[in-house]
C-alpha cells in the first residue's frame, strides 16, 4: 500500500481503477470521438497519447500530470459529465490547470455531478502507480494505492 497526500479540488470519498498517462492529457483529443459518436463509454481517441489510446476512461481514476491542449477543455469535461461517460476521479501529479479546474468545478456547480479531483500529488505519484491499480481517494486529499 502506498499513500500520497494532495490538495482536494472537488473532495469526495471514492474508489476505482487507475488509468495512467505520464504525459499531458489532451482533453479534447481524448474525448472528442466519444462525444461525437454519443458513446455509452468514453474510449481515449488521442493517438498522440500512447499511454491511454483506445483505453476506456469512463468510471476510471484518471492519473495525469495535468491537461494540455485546446481552450475547450473545460467544456469537454462538462459535456462528458452530462453524458455520464466521464472518469470517476481525476488525480493530478502537478497543480491543476485553469481549464480543467473550470470544467470540473462547473460540472459540480451546474450539473451537481462530482468528478472527485485532487492535485499536487507530486512527481513520485505517477511513478508509484501501475495501470489497473485499485485506488481509494479520501475527502481530505489522501490517495491510497493498493
Amino acid at each position: 500500500m502506498t499513500v500520497f497526500k494532495g490538495r482536494p479540488i472537488i473532495p469526495g470519498n471514492v474508489k476505482g481503477q487507475a488509468v495512467i498517462s505520464k504525459k499531458g492529457f489532451n482533453t479534447l483529443a481524448s474525448f472528442q470521438k466519444s462525444i461525437i459518436m454519443r458513446a455509452k463509454k468514453a474510449i481515449c481517441s488521442d493517438k498522440d497519447n500512447s499511454d491511454l489510446y483506445k483505453k476506456v476512461l469512463t468510471d476510471k481514476v484518471l492519473c495525469i500530470p495535468q491537461t494540455i491542449g485546446s481552450t475547450t477543455g473545460g467544456l469537454v469535461i462538462l459535456t462528458i459529465a452530462k453524458m455520464s461517460i466521464g472518469p470517476r476521479a481525476i488525480l493530478f501529479s502537478e497543480e491543476i490547470d485553469s481549464l480543467a479546474a473550470a470544467g470540473i468545478i462547473l460540472t459540480d456547480v451546474w450539473l451537481n455531478k462530482k468528478i472527485v479531483t485532487v492535485d499536487r500529488l507530486g512527481k513520485d505519484f505517477l511513478e508509484g502507480i501501475k495501470e489497473g491499480s485499485e485506488i481509494e481517494i479520501k475527502e481530505d486529499g489522501t490517495v491510497i494505492i493498493d
